[in-house]
């Protein structure tokens, strides 16, 4: 079964107020040009869907329409919430969009969504764990001691019973960290207020597809356990980093395979350093693309006033 990994599209994302819209619109665009080329039997989009609870009415549409084109192809699509979705509104509309094959997972209420598939080799369970918190799990389990959000993870995975004589696939959007990175959870490290979770709790599980880390990189046993990252950069701390969609191939339990495949932006990101004079010379920017998203530190000493707005005159975003 081929598998491509999503997540973190971030839909209505802005970068200092500069819309990226544009840049989501053309890079899901690319994605579907993927999935047409590489005809995945399954699409995984593991949350951080939209970039805010509340989305805007033109990210909503950009989503709508992505996920028309998923529909129109008939691949099972299996879709989380992220801690910047509102499980509430990502779910509206859920049991319709399951005719088309598109299924996402449910406002959390003490269980966790399973669909089972079927290829040549037999059965293949999918769990759709949404973004959580200890409180969210602790509700449905108030005998349960759950104090952590590696506790509520835990229990979760319990709950779930799988089957490890099948293959088993999971789907969640938490901040999981390298068993011995978790051995003290009192000293937890968190990544967007999300406290850590030992990969380890995973281990029966033949893949796990994560969101919430905006970098691509697999950890855990076998190395199954992984972030596909964002699919566009989305601050300067990403800069240097390569973008790219994880395409899966799981055919029986030891026989897994995976690749990425690039993805190219609209506009870069890059970062400019030095006087105004200088950065502003004809002979500085003509071999530089002056649509990417910029950043700019002047060296000056002295101010330059309207420097912003004759920045941008050059470099326009």
């Amino acid at each position: 079964m081929k598998i491509l990994h999503l997540a973190d599209l971030h839909i209505g994302k802005k970068i200092n107020e500069f819309s990226m819209i544009e840049d989501q619109k053309f890079i899901l665009k690319q994605i579907l040009k993927i999935i047409d080329n590489i005809k995945p039997d399954v699409i995984i989009i593991a949350g951080d869907v939209y970039d805010k609870t509340i989305p805007t009415v033109e990210a909503v549409e950009v989503l709508d329409n992505f996920i028309f084109e998923i529909s129109k192809r008939r691949i099972n699509t299996f879709i989380i919430s992220g801690n910047h979705d509102s499980a509430e509104r990502l779910s509206f509309g859920a049991k319709i969009l399951k005719f088309g094959k598109i299924y996402i997972s449910p406002v959390f209420e003490g269980k966790v969504s399973k669909y089972t598939l079927t290829d040549e080799k037999g059965e293949i369970n999918f769990y759709l764990l949404p973004f959580l918190k200890p409180v969210n799990v602790k509700k449905y389990f108030p005998n349960e001691e759950i104090i952590s959000y590696n506790d509520a993870a835990k229990l979760m995975v319990k709950n779930m019973n799988i089957d490890i004589s099948q293959r088993n696939i999971l789907i969640a959007h938490q901040f999981v960290t390298e068993s011995k990175e978790s051995e003290n959870i009192s000293d937890q490290i968190n990544v967007g207020g999300i406290d850590n979770i030992s990969s380890d709790i995973f281990d029966d599980f033949d893949y796990v597809a994560l969101g919430h880390i905006h970098r691509a990189y697999s950890i855990g046993k076998n190395k199954r356990v992984r972030y596909c990252g964002s699919p566009l950069k989305y601050s300067l701390s990403e800069i240097n980093v390569e973008k790219s969609v994880t395409v899966v191939e799981l055919d029986s339990k030891n026989d897994f395979k995976m690749k990425t495949i690039p993805l190219i932006p609209l506009r870069d990101m890059q970062v400019i350093k030095g006087s105004f004079e200088e950065i502003s010379k004809k002979s500085f920017y003509c071999d530089m693309n002056t649509k990417n998203f910029t950043a700019i530190t002047l060296t000056d000493e002295n101010d330059v006033p309207n420097a912003l707005q004759k920045l941008r005159n050059i470099y326009e975003n």
